[in-house]
Formats: structure tokens, sequence, C-alpha cells
């Protein structure tokens, strides 16, 4: 019996009159109750929904089909020697009514003193104020890598093809994050297209876990091919990020190293920021997750409060993993009394999670600036480490160049110095629009591209060091004041001279 069902037992014993159990997994809430009926014997467990009504009483089945009013007059009359779990499936859907308000809060005084628990199950919801203080409210986390294990063993054995260990480890270890039903169906669908589950499936669970997060509206799982050969320069921070990917073993345990919990990535536009979060995803062989920061603040009161535990609930399932928070500074930069304060309840929330969570789920936070960033976000002991990615110097210029280049004509080689002096200034994203723009130059009188073609490029490209530099310059002061860590190895080459 794990912890969370220990805590249940307590409740019901505790005659806790009104239990929420936060979770969309209704069978497995049930099963789950089922359980706690057979350790808390003799209570009994019933379950009612709208079409079917009571189930699981003898003499009183499809009592209050749909009457929900019904159901709770039933448990209101029923007497102490008949203690009962009552489980009313989709009951939120009724809460608005003032009769049934009345009644839930009625009940929550009178089964302080009897041996009936009411338990509603549902996922995201903003009870009514009446009831706030008659609901207690218990998080169901999705099935842990033991709980999945035990589930897969069992599947394959009733199946009558036993799994290795080490496949089982393997894929228990891949589904992490998934619900109970996801997991079934993923070793449904291995039974019926070759009778066993084997290795064959970790596609089928990629591709479940890519429909979970699209499910979720706020997280997205992005698939990444990129490698730290992708970015040009920015050798510092490679290196840290190296130092921070060996802190995950089981080594760095035993050692005495917490988990890592995250990096802030501070620089203009188009100096490397998301591509670095995909490399670290990659290379580390982790799911990256990029949470849109928009999307949490929802429009009803309480449901970004909602969203954002169930984000960081999903996150932490399937970890390790990446977190990605793109543009942070755009979500939690605004001004808190326009929103009634939901921004900056929504940025405690995450920032104590970040503070306190011992999961091996690596945050990598981005911003263009900090003039809007809260002061708390930036406090050390948020993340591990912030970074600011300045735009590149001569000699990042060239290995940029040399890499879009070489992405695109391979075997072409290309006196670079002259363009190279003349993109002083110009970001990572840049340069890249500076061979693109060579190209079709190139392209459009049907010839290999050439030094002079960049050069012209470059001649005609406005980069953002000149439309924004009193922005740059002062992200530039902020950072040499020792708020920030320089991404490149040689804090004198970040900028040329001028």
């Amino acid at each position: 019996m794990n912890n969370w069902s220990s805590h249940l037992d307590l409740l019901i014993r505790a005659r806790t009159p009104l239990i929420w159990i936060r979770s969309g997994e209704e069978e497995r809430v049930q099963v789950l109750l089922e359980e706690t009926s057979r350790r808390l014997h003799p209570r009994r467990l019933a379950t009612w929904d709208y079409i079917d009504g009571l189930k699981g009483i003898l003499n009183s089945e499809g009592l209050g089909a749909r009457q929900p009013m019904a159901v709770l007059q039933w448990l209101q009359k029923l007497d102490d020697t008949n203690p009962t779990i009552l489980l009313v499936k989709d009951f939120h859907r009724f809460c608005e009514d003032p009769g049934i308000s009345r009644m839930l809060k009625n009940l929550s005084v009178q089964l302080r003193h009897q041996p009936h628990t009411v338990v509603l199950c549902t996922g995201p919801w903003t009870p009514p104020n009446d009831l706030d203080d008659a609901l207690t409210i218990l998080d169901l986390p999705l099935p842990q890598e033991s709980e999945i294990r035990a589930l897969l063993s069992n599947i394959a054995i009733t199946s009558g093809s036993p799994l290795e260990q080490e496949i089982l480890e393997e894929l228990s270890h891949a589904c992490s994050g998934l619900s109970e039903a996801r997991v079934r169906q993923v070793a449904a669908r291995a039974l019926a297209k070759r009778g066993q589950m084997g290795l064959e499936d970790l596609s089928e669970v990629l591709e479940e876990k890519r429909q979970t997060i699209a499910r979720s509206e706020v997280l997205e799982y992005c698939v990444t091919n990129s490698t730290p050969a992708d970015i040009g320069g920015l050798d510092a921070l490679k290196s840290w990020l190296d130092q921070r990917h060996q802190a995950f073993s089981n080594e760095a345990r035993a050692f005495g190293l917490p988990l890592p919990r995250g990096v802030l990535l501070v620089g203009p536009q188009g100096t490397g920021k998301s591509l670095t979060a995909k490399v670290i995803a990659h290379s580390w062989s982790m799911p990256l997750l990029r949470l849109d920061v928009g999307r949490l603040f929802a429009g009803l009161v309480g449901a970004s409060e909602a969203r954002t535990r169930e984000t960081i609930q999903r996150a932490e399932a399937m970890a390790p993993c990446v977190l990605w928070i793109d543009e942070i500074d755009k979500g939690f930069g605004g001004d808190s009394r326009s929103d009634g304060g939901t921004s900056q309840r929504v940025l405690a929330n995450v920032l104590t999670w970040m503070a306190e969570k011992t999961s091996a789920v690596f945050v990598v936070a981005t911003a263009n600036g900090v003039e809007k960033l809260p002061g708390e976000l930036l406090r050390k002991g948020r993340f591990d480490e912030i970074f600011m990615l300045d735009l590149p110097s001569t000699l990042e210029r060239l290995s940029i160049m040399e890499l879009h280049i070489q992405q695109r004509r391979p075997n072409l080689k290309l006196p670079l110095s002259t363009v190279v002096d003349r993109t002083r200034g110009f970001s990572g994203a840049e340069l890249e629009q500076t061979v693109i723009e060579a190209m079709h130059l190139a392209f459009a009188e049907r010839r290999e591209l050439q030094e002079t073609d960049l050069i012209l490029a470059a001649t005609q490209l406005i980069p953002l060091s000149r439309t924004a530099k009193e922005q740059l310059s002062s992200l530039k002061e902020w950072a040499s004041s020792g708020r920030a860590r320089p991404a490149s190895a040689n804090l004198n080459q970040l900028i040329d001279p001028e």
C-alpha cells in the first residue's frame, strides 16, 4: 500500500464527509476505492452515475437514475450499521444547483458523526464557493513506475507471454507519465498486432505520450534531433550543461549531489536560446515538453491554478524530462493587477515547485529581456544558473556561418573573413538568414554560392542590434553586473570592440 492509499484510508477512518479526488481516471479511482473498502471492512463501496443510478447495493440497484438528489437522500437516511463509501461520478455537473449544494453542505455536517463518505471524482473543476470549506481535496497522481511495472507484468502473464525483466523495466520506464487507461491501450494494441508485448512497442508508447500531451492544451511534446554541433559558440554553456547531465546519474546521487533544477537563458532574439533547449533534450535522451504559459491563464477563476497543478503533475510523471518554458518574460512579466493577481498566484505555484521539487525535471526557461521578469524568479535557488547569450563574437560568427554553409552546401569552401567583419552585431538567426538570402541570389542565376553573395546579403539586412540598441545595451549592463554568467567562454569576446 502506497502513501496515497494510506492517506485515503486515514481520511475515511477519520469520517471525512466529502472527498474530492482530483483525477480524470474514473476507473482507476473506483478500483482504488474497492481496495480501500476491503481494507476498511465492513465499509462497502457504492457507485452512482446519472444514467445507471446506484450500483453495488442489493435491493437498491438503479436507485437515483437521472435523480442526483435521490442518491444523496438515500445516503442521508442510511443507518450506521452499513458504513458506506459512495462514489458519485460526474457529480460536479450538478453542484451548481442550489438544492444539491445545500444537501452536500448538510451531509458535510451530518456525516462527521456517521461512518459514511461521499467521494467525488473529476478532473479540473472550480467548486461553488459554498462548498469550499466542505470539500477535502485529494490529488491522485499518475501511476508510478512500480505500478506500471506490475500492470504490464500482469497483462503479459494473462496473455500467456511473460516479459523478460529487462524488457519489462524498459517498457515501464517508457510508459511513465501515461494514465493507467493509456498503458492498457498500448498493451492491447501490442497484443492485437503480435500477440505479445516487446521493445517494438516503444514507438507506440511515444505516440501515446504525444497524444496525451496534446490533450493537455498547455504542454506540447516536441520532437527534436538537434545536437551540440548545431550550436555555434556558447562553449561555456555547453561545458556547464555537460556537467549537469552527469549529475542525473546514480553515481551523482551516491556522491551526494542533488538533482539539477534548471537553467534560465537570457539574451536577444536569435541568439540560440530555443535551439539550446532542443539540444539539451536530444543530447540527454530526454523528452522535451514545451510549456505555453499563455494557455495557463484560463478564463474561469481558479482554473489557471488547476491547470498549473495538472501541468506540473504531468511533467513530473514523465521524468526524467526537460520542461521548456519559452519566453517566460512574456508569460509572467505583465501587471498582476490587470488579471486579478492570477499571474502572481500561478508564478508562486511554479516557483514553489521549482524550489522544492525532487523529480528529474530539468527546467529550461528562456527570456528576451529581464526588465519585466519578477525579482523572485531571478533569485538564487530558483535555477541552478542564469546564462546570458549575447551577440556572437568574431570567432563565433565565423563558426556559425561555416555551420550553416556546411549544412546546405557540404563541399563548398569560401573565404569568410570579409563577410564576418561586415556582420558585426548580427545574431545567430540573422547570420543564418544572411546565408539563406545569399543562396537565393546564387540560385536565381543558377550558379554556385560565392563570397560576394554573402557580402551583398549582409548589407541588405538590418540587425536587431541597431534597431533595438538601447534595449540590448541595458541587457548587457545587467548581465555584466554579475547577475548572469556569459554563455561564451571568453567574456571579453562577447561583443567586438566598436
